[in-house]
């Protein structure tokens, strides 16, 4: 098949917006307080947010018809317990998308903290390595983080739709097999139900891209006994990727503090993060809150 650039607001290059403030949404200290009532309020299934709902609607907006991501800044975790924290992210997201529950428990959210656990087997939130450029599987993904590491762990994110036209403008015969199967991994076990098939971009409704990567989980997919080797086109448009996500040109990079949520639309925005060390005691490691989210 022959595929073509994709234009609009989702195409966007990091070194453009590394100094911009446009992409950031600093909560001032009245939404801070309407943030905590909420968390503190009779009703479990009551958030109310009369000043910052608003807000949280264009973010929304953002996240469907503009670049793709928003990070809000300044959300009183400090001020919450755990708990309190957990009510706080799924107050915030339901005004952005509803809720999509997680796998294997059907959890609305899911704690990010290192497990110890093995970084080429585990699922991407139990360990402290490095993560590859890659998408979640639904509309929007957003973390909140309650604790930085001690060091490392920095998010870095891509637009999709750049790599995307990178790719169809240097290379339209490794973009056309984007659009064929590859194999993933889900990483559920060494049985067969594991591993299965899609392409890495399918064109959307409206006429737009969405990119589905995830090269952590393509290259664990080998181990499968039923999938194939890659083929050497098929490597060499996994170089070409990973050498185009981490190309300065297209990356920014976010230091996640306490208090910072973070929303990508994973149709359009690939993200990583870095390798990170953690503090010795418990309660100063780091942790985040994941959330999956549907706009439809």
């Amino acid at each position: 098949m022959a595929v073509a650039e994709v234009l609009g607001p989702g195409e966007w290059l990091g070194a453009e917006l590394r100094d911009s403030d446009t992409w950031r949404i600093p909560l001032t200290e009245a939404h801070r307080r309407e943030v905590l009532a909420a968390v503190h309020a009779d009703s479990e299934e009551s958030f109310p947010l009369p000043t910052l709902a608003p807000i949280l609607h264009r973010v929304r907006d953002e996240l469907t018809h503009g670049r793709g991501f928003v990070l809000i800044q300044g959300v009183p975790v400090a001020e919450m317990t755990e708990r309190q924290c957990e009510r706080a992210a799924l107050g915030l997201a339901r005004q952005v998308g509803a809720i999509v529950p997680q796998p294997p428990d059907a959890q609305p959210l899911m704690h990010v903290r290192d497990t110890g656990a093995d970084p080429s087997r585990a699922k991407s939130y139990q360990h402290s390595g490095r993560l590859g450029f890659h998408s979640d599987p639904t509309d929007v993904v957003a973390l909140l983080c309650v604790r930085p590491a001690r060091s490392g762990g920095l998010s870095a994110i891509v637009s999709s739709v750049a790599v995307h036209n990178e790719l169809v403008r240097t290379r339209p015969d490794l973009a056309e097999l984007l659009y064929q199967p590859w194999w993933h991994d889900r990483r559920t076990g060494d049985g067969p139900d594991s591993f299965y098939t899609k392409p890495i971009c399918a064109v959307r409704p409206d006429g737009g891209v969405s990119v589905a990567y995830g090269p952590d989980y393509l290259r664990s997919a080998q181990r499968g006994a039923t999938v194939p080797p890659f083929t050497a086109a098929q490597e060499e448009t996994m170089d070409l990727l990973d050498r185009l996500t981490n190309d300065t040109r297209f990356t920014l990079t976010m230091d996640l503090r306490a208090g910072d949520m973070q929303f990508l639309n994973n149709h359009v925005v690939l993200h990583s993060r870095t390798a990170y060390e953690d503090h010795p005691e418990p309660s100063r490691r780091r942790h985040l809150l994941r959330l999956w989210l549907t706009t439809a």
